[in-house]
């Protein structure tokens, strides 16, 4: 088995370690009801709908 010539700096190996760590954007999608953007697999907080059918009642 191969064996590397020369250690690896802790910076270098951190960082390419630290590089999946970082925050990803929420996922947004479009309510096709009223069209506000709401994050996928969520019920929309404008009008309440999911899944093809209105789950919270709201106030208009």
């Amino acid at each position: 088995m191969a064996v590397p010539k020369r250690r690896q700096s802790k910076t270098r190996s951190r960082t390419r370690r630290a590089a999946n760590m970082r925050k990803k954007t929420p996922e947004v999608s479009y309510c096709p009801q009223c069209g506000a953007p709401t994050p996928s697999h969520a019920v929309c907080s404008n009008c309440g709908y999911y899944m093809g059918r209105t789950l919270v009642e709201t106030e208009d």
